[in-house]
């Protein structure tokens, strides 16, 4: 008799699930994989140099002006695709910070020299700390950031002109506090 209660547990279980996955499907964004760093400043790190580009720092993240952060890698196909999309938006003024994920450092100079550079600064994360301290899933993701050092907006996967435009640019615009677009 003590444990009658134990029959409401799988009815409330289910009803704890339902309102889970109905706050998922109401989400602004569904695509978007969270971060709990968006609003906070860069998580510190330290990054080896990479022939090409001057090293880049936590103190270049800090510097006025919006700016990406994107994780790449030769091995990654997306970085492929989303590569000339990259080298477009740095012909066009938009900084973009390279940190070359887990790779072969002759690899990588190899990627760079066949498709080009869109990078001010790059660095090897050949470890995966800064990665793991950034919460990155997988490459290429991209953060974009602001010029006192905080994570605006993450992006996970290639960055497409689709992709730009429905993600990258708007939150750019809200960042510069432009209307529409």
């Amino acid at each position: 008799m003590a444990k009658k209660w134990l029959m409401f547990l799988p009815p409330a279980v289910f009803g704890v699930l339902v309102g889970v996955f109905a706050a998922g499907m109401y989400r602004e964004n569904p695509d978007a994989l969270p971060s709990a760093l968006i609003g906070r400043e860069v998580p510190g790190f330290e990054l080896a140099q990479m022939e090409g580009a001057p090293l880049l720092t936590p103190e270049a993240l800090r510097e006025p002006g919006l700016k990406l952060v994107n994780f790449w890698a030769s091995w990654c196909a997306p970085c492929r695709v989303e590569h000339p999309f990259l080298i477009e938006m740095a012909n066009e003024g938009i900084k973009i910070h390279g940190v070359n994920y887990k790779d072969q450092p002759h690899q990588a100079q190899s990627f760079l020299k066949e498709l080009g550079s869109p990078y001010t600064t790059m660095g090897a994360d050949a470890a995966g700390r800064m990665a793991i301290n950034w919460g990155v899933y997988g490459v290429p993701e991209t953060y974009l950031i602001d010029g006192e050092g905080r994570i605006l907006l993450r992006h996970a996967g290639p960055i497409t002109r689709q992709e730009y435009e429905r993600v990258v640019r708007p939150a750019i615009d809200k960042a510069l506090g432009k209307n529409g677009s």
